[in-house]
């Protein structure tokens, strides 16, 4: 399989990807006892006459008098001194904040419960899938609750296991984690990434397997990108060193792709490609299985193009200059599977919005001799790899994976039954293996991997984990589908205990994304366990704009369309109201990232329709948002408020900029991180403190902002406190009391 290869459509947009749980800063709050009578939501319970307060008193937040103009509009920016969230100001009003909230999670009276059942939940050991190097076997095992997962390695599947590398070790709270990690060809080294308290910033080492000794080999500011190896040396993508002090929040621009060669300074890498001339072009390397070609892939999302170019380089002929494969960046994506001898099969949404794979032969490189080996179905091509001479080929039915097997031509041998409607992952390896591993999973069917027998057609229970006390047919998972606004059909799963009353009495949280052309897959997570158990429903919508359709359904939230995907979301809650899963007063939504834009905007939109938001580190200014980091990246999937058209469209639905004072909105959780450098904090600072302000009823508006972490939980550690408030705080909202 090439290292390059176009595994998934999921992974094939350098955005920022969604994660599970998003991780965690003077105004003195004086807690008064509640009663009953005080309490604004009568079905919440009050324990020992200790409860959080009926209204919240939230720290001053200095509105300013900034405004800006887009094409004639005038718009209000008084938050824009929080952008800056080094200055003191900043700092003084993010431990107000943090004060206020945790004050209140505090007086939850069964959050430690919550906390010490989710700890139980996720205590279980934790496989990934080995990998195949030589006569080794390298995989991670989690025994439970380390903060951060264990490589291991094995001689053989039967081997004894022996301690790789433990990035528990890398620092004394656990918040420093793996990057980018990729095992040279003959496995001799490891190289990895070092990310600092969640920061998307990575340091690469390497570690030699032989010896378990580090090398010298130090490569810094690496960010977007893989490690991709040829030879005694790996390819790797990295920008200048930003300024000092603006690490976090400065825009990163001029994406370099270096060789490094093992035993060397990086002041020693070779410079492969860069373009200062477009800055905002991301350039990344991939080399194929046998190292022959190196492939350079080209993105320009900063000016709104979806697409990318690839180009190909012989290296078996030194000397030799990239040639173009597709050389124009536009709105179609190409990846290279891998070669085939001196040809190469490739991956193309191109005229086929479900995607397709073709061959390429560089002696006749126009389209015209593009040949089709998988032409589009009606199903959307969701991955393909190439292990021993076979093509493993993964499209989704309905959301759902289906698998099958291709001779590298395009013939048809066989599909890979999986256990049920989920989500499948893995089918890596080598030219020469016999076998392969796979992982399967769906709400509620934890992670499984899977042995792949290429000869025999068999699939084979590698690994199974066993989490004590659960027993998967106790709840049950289905599909349901319903009409949005203008009759479009979307897909929803919902999972719950079995036996559920349909009388609308049901507490249920409503998840969603729908961005970026990634489908919200049917996944296993232990610490939702803790809320099934409570009796919930979880719902899981699809909406327009993922990656669940294809081409089409992505551009069907994209950009000016990008109301659809808070119109499907509205109606997914309206299928659950209707149909008596639940009512308003029990009804919660819940989104990160994209889908914290998501459920902001929907919240302002529709603040009758439900009890409680969770936003976890959403992108809140939809004005702005390109002037931080890598923001400029989302330009492609939401348009650019220096378009005229665009700035309309954004300036109708952007969270910090439609909330209206006076309206009761929902009980309201936001939750950020201080080395979050994706979405930058700021967005959910100054939407904490327009919400505060706009808030025209009791329900609370908390802001929770963690340290040590970046968009997605650092650690175990926190990503279980945070899950524990982000329970506690629902669970108080909804009126449930844990059994």
């Amino acid at each position: 399989m090439n290292r390059n290869a176009w595994r998934s459509r999921r992974a094939r947009t350098l955005s920022f990807l969604a994660l599970l749980l998003v991780s965690l800063m003077t105004a003195q709050l004086a807690l008064a006892p509640l009663t009953r009578a005080q309490n604004p939501n009568p079905s919440t319970p009050v324990v020992d006459g200790s409860a959080p307060p009926a209204k919240l008193t939230y720290p001053d937040s200095m509105p300013g008098a900034t405004v800006d103009d887009y094409f004639g509009t005038k718009v209000s920016d008084p938050y824009r001194w929080l952008e800056n969230d080094r200055a003191p100001e900043v700092e003084r009003w993010v431990e107000a904040q943090n004060k206020v909230t945790f004050a209140y999670l505090d007086r939850i009276p069964y959050r430690q419960k919550i906390k010490e059942r989710l700890t139980a939940l996720y205590n279980y050991p934790k496989y990934s899938a080995p990998a195949h190097r030589g006569d080794y076997f390298f995989y991670t095992k989690n025994d439970g609750l380390q903060n951060q997962s264990v490589w291991y390695r094995q001689k053989g599947l039967d081997g004894v296991a022996e301690v790789l590398l433990d990035p528990n070790k890398l620092s004394a709270d656990g918040t420093t984690r793996l990057g980018a990690v990729s095992l040279s060809k003959d496995g001799k080294y490891l190289a990895y990434g070092v990310s600092q308290g969640g920061s998307d910033w990575n340091d690469v080492y390497v570690l030699d397997t032989t010896t378990k000794q580090l090398s010298t080999d130090h490569v810094e500011w690496v960010k977007s990108s893989g490690i991709s190896w040829q030879g005694d040396g790996f390819y790797y993508s990295r920008y200048p060193a930003p300024e000092k002090g603006h690490e976090l929040t400065a825009k990163n621009e001029n994406h370099q792709v270096f060789y490094h060669k093992i035993g060397t300074p990086q002041s020693a890498d070779t410079l492969v490609y860069e373009d200062p001339a477009n800055p905002q072009r991301f350039h990344t390397v991939g080399t194929s299985d046998d190292e022959r070609y190196v492939f350079l892939t080209i993105s320009d999302r900063g000016k709104g193009k979806k697409g990318n170019a690839v180009f190909w380089r012989d290296a078996s002929q030194p000397g030799t200059a990239f040639t173009p494969l597709v050389a124009e960046i536009g709105d179609d994506s190409y990846g290279v599977v891998d070669n085939v001898g001196d040809k190469f099969l490739v991956y193309t949404d191109h005229k086929a919005p479900n995607g397709r794979v073709f061959l390429f032969d560089p002696k006749h490189p126009e389209e015209a001799n593009w040949k089709d080996v998988i032409p589009e179905k009606p199903e959307p091509l969701d991955f393909a790899n190439t292990v021993g001479g076979k093509l493993f080929v993964g499209y989704l039915k309905d959301v759902a994976a289906r698998v099958y097997v291709y001779s590298l031509n395009g013939k048809l041998e066989n599909e890979i039954a999986m256990p049920g409607p989920g989500t499948v992952g893995g089918f890596g390896g080598r030219g020469d293996d016999k076998f392969t591993f796979y992982t399967f999973t769906t709400f509620n069917f934890p992670p499984t991997i899977y042995k792949y027998d290429l000869a025999t057609k068999k699939s084979t229970v590698f690994r199974q984990p066993e989490i004590p006390g659960f027993k998967s047919g106790d709840f049950e998972t289905s599909e349901v589908f319903f009409a949005s606004k203008d009759g479009t059909r979307v897909p929803m799963f919902l999972v719950h205990k079995k036996g559920i009353k349909l009388d609308g009495n049901n507490p249920t949280v409503l998840y969603g994304y729908g961005g970026f052309n990634i489908t919200t897959s049917p996944n296993f997570n232990p610490l939702r366990l803790a809320l099934l158990e409570q009796g919930f429903v979880y719902a899981s919508a699809n909406m327009r704009g993922g990656g669940e359709y294809g081409e089409k359904w992505h551009e069907g939230g994209m950009k000016l369309k990008k109301q659809n995907v808070f119109d499907d979301f509205i109606g997914a809650a309206e299928y659950l109201i209707k149909n008596k899963y639940t009512s308003p007063e029990k009804l919660a939504i819940q989104g990160g990232s994209n889908g914290g834009l998501l459920v902001g905007a929907v919240s302002n939109q529709r603040p009758e329709l439900f009890r409680a938001v969770v936003e976890q580190a959403g992108v809140m200014d939809m004005l702005r948002f390109h002037k931080f980091t890598i923001g400029w990246n989302w330009i492609a999937d939401y348009g650019s408020s220096a378009n005229e058209a665009e700035f309309k469209a954004l300036y109708a639905y952007s969270p910090i900029h439609n909330l209206k004072t006076g309206v009761s909105y929902p009980a309201t959780l936001i939750t950020t991180a201080d080395h979050d450098d994706r979405v930058v904090p700021a967005h959910n600072f100054k939407y904490a403190a327009a919400l505060q302000a706009a808030q025209g009823g009791t329900n609370p508006v908390l802001i929770r902002i963690d340290t040590k972490s970046g968009h997605g939980a650092s650690s175990t550690t926190k990503a279980i406190e945070q899950a524990a408030d982000i329970y506690s705080f629902l669970m108080w909202n909804l009126g449930v009391t844990p059994k």
